[in-house]
């Protein structure tokens, strides 16, 4: 998942990967699927920050 957020958005910030790293599986597979949907970086930091 960290690659392809980094190859949409370019490489993330450390906290942000961090924050990603300590997800659980069921919440990375969430993740997963809703990048898709992710226009911008904004909206993956307002997905991570309502899980």
């Amino acid at each position: 998942v960290l690659r392809l957020l980094n190859r949409r958005f370019g490489e993330l910030p450390p906290h942000i990967t961090e924050t990603i790293q300590k997800l659980s599986v069921e919440k990375l597979e969430d993740l997963g699927e809703a990048l898709l949907d992710f226009k911008s970086q904004a909206d993956l930091i307002n997905w991570l920050n309502q899980t």
